[in-house]
C-alpha cells in the first residue's frame, strides 16, 4: 500500500488500546480484532506505560500469526507513550509497519523481577529453590534478548547498544526512533 494512503488510514485505527498491558487489554484486543473485517489491513493503535510482557508477547503472537498464516497486513501505531510491554508488542511488527505520532516516546528496559527468596529448610530443598530462581532469571534473560533482537531487526540499532541502554530505561522520542530506523514514519 502506498505510504500516503496508509498514512491517511492511520487516523482511523481498527483497534484502539490504552492503559496497562494486562489481561483486560488482551480481552479488549481480542474483541476488537474479532470484529475486524476479514480482509484488508488492520491498524492497531496503542498508548501504554507498560505492563505484563507475556501479555504483550501473546498479543504480538496473534499479530504474527495473522500476518504469516492469513497474509494480513498488520500496522502498529504508537501514540504518546509506548513504554516497556508496549515496546515488546511493537517488536512483533516489521519496521515498515511501525508508525508513531509526533508526540510519542518509546521506553525500552530490561525485564524486571520482584521476588523475595527465603532460604529455609532442608539443604537439598534450599539448593533446589536457589537453582529454580536462577533458571527463572536465565530464561527471562533469554526471552528479553529475543525481544531486543526483534525490536531492532531492520533498524540501525545493534544488539550491544540496546543491551547497554536497556538497564537505564532507554527513552527514545519519535524523531530519534525514526532516525534509528526503529519505525517507518512519524505522522
Amino acid at each position: 500500500m502506498p505510504d500516503s494512503k496508509r498514512h491517511a488510514q492511520l487516523a482511523s485505527p481498527h483497534i484502539r488500546l490504552s492503559g496497562p498491558v494486562d489481561q483486560d487489554m488482551y480481552a479488549s484486543f481480542r474483541q476488537q480484532l474479532d470484529a475486524c473485517s476479514a480482509s484488508g489491513p488492520i491498524i492497531i493503535a496503542i498508548t501504554t506505560l507498560g505492563g505484563d510482557p507475556e501479555v504483550a508477547r501473546t498479543m504480538g503472537d496473534d499479530v504474527r500469526l495473522l500476518r504469516e498464516q492469513k497474509g494480513r497486513e498488520m500496522i502498529f501505531l504508537g501514540k504518546v507513550a509506548v513504554y516497556s510491554a508496549g515496546a515488546t508488542f511493537m517488536s512483533s511488527f516489521p519496521v515498515d509497519c511501525r508508525f508513531l505520532t509526533e508526540t510519542t516516546w518509546l521506553m525500552i528496559h530490561e525485564r524486571q523481577m520482584h521476588k523475595k527468596l527465603l532460604v529455609d529448610g532442608p539443604l537439598r530443598t534450599c539448593v533446589a529453590a536457589l537453582k529454580a530462581t536462577l533458571h527463572e532469571i536465565e530464561h527471562s534473560i533469554s526471552i528479553e534478548e529475543e525481544g531486543f533482537r526483534a525490536i531492532i531487526k531492520g533498524s540501525k540499532v545493534n544488539f550491544k547498544t540496546i543491551r547497554d541502554r536497556a538497564p537505564e530505561n532507554w527513552y527514545i522520542d519519535c524523531n530519534e526512533a525514526l532516525e534509528l530506523g526503529l519505525v517507518h514514519a512519524v505522522i
